[in-house]
């Protein structure tokens, strides 16, 4: 099953999440990496720009595998925790499109990214996790209080406020909102502007500038995360 697929657009790889609420299932997150393995392997200058379909960007983790696979979730969750700390760290520009809801990881998988585009008419940024009863891991929040002003982080983090393009534009959350038929476009060339930026360089720059976030992502999952 394809779970996310990737289109050169010249330098620019568009990876597409296409798997309804695109929730971060092992799978997913493999083919994410299998993604960002061929954008590494390729020569020359390159970016990213990383989106879904429909009306989801990301709903965030896949709880109902996680729950369905007890055993086993605290390995998913560690998955997706790498793949945050790969797309925060990432050789080269990543332009999130946020076509769609971005919840929860989803919204995290926004933050990694350096540049964002967001749906203006439809879809919001969220972390539900107070309401849904799930503290963030210290990997998240790492993450979330360096890529978000603190002003912004509370409000997202401790009040669960959903923001809209426009009030995620305003709170420093995105980069730019855009119409519908234009969000994948419109990150697109902004990923196109940033491809001559030394790969090596902006993978060292970002590593040093996020090292503490990255480390508590690489970190093993302690156990009993979950629901509290």
């Amino acid at each position: 099953m394809v779970r996310a697929q990737l289109v050169w657009q010249g330098d620019v790889a568009v990876v597409t999440m296409q798997d309804g609420e695109n929730r971060l299932h092992p799978e997913m997150v493999r083919q994410l990496d299998a993604a960002l393995d061929e954008v590494e392997g390729r020569q020359g200058p390159v970016a990213v720009v990383l989106t879904g379909q429909g009306k989801f960007f990301s709903n965030g983790l896949d709880l109902d595998h996680m729950a369905a696979e007890p055993d086993r979730a605290a390995e998913a969750l560690d998955g997706v925790h790498r793949l945050l700390a790969r797309l925060l760290s990432f050789p080269g520009a990543v332009v999130a499109a946020v076509n769609g809801h971005a919840f929860a990881a989803g919204a995290m998988l926004v933050a990694t990214c350096d540049q964002s585009v967001m749906r203006q008419d439809r879809g919001y940024f969220c972390l539900p996790e107070v309401d849904i009863g799930i503290p963030f891991t210290p990997g998240m929040n790492a993450l979330l209080s360096r890529r978000l002003r603190p002003d912004t982080a509370h409000s997202a983090m401790v009040l669960g406020h959903r923001f809209s393009g426009e009030q995620a534009l305003q709170a420093g959350i995105v980069s730019a909102v855009a119409a519908e038929d234009r969000v994948v476009v419109a990150a697109v060339e902004r990923a196109q502007s940033l491809v001559t930026k030394p790969r090596a360089v902006l993978g060292t720059l970002k590593t040093n500038l996020y090292d503490d976030a990255l480390r508590l992502l690489r970190a093993p999952t302690a156990a009993g995360w979950g629901p509290g």
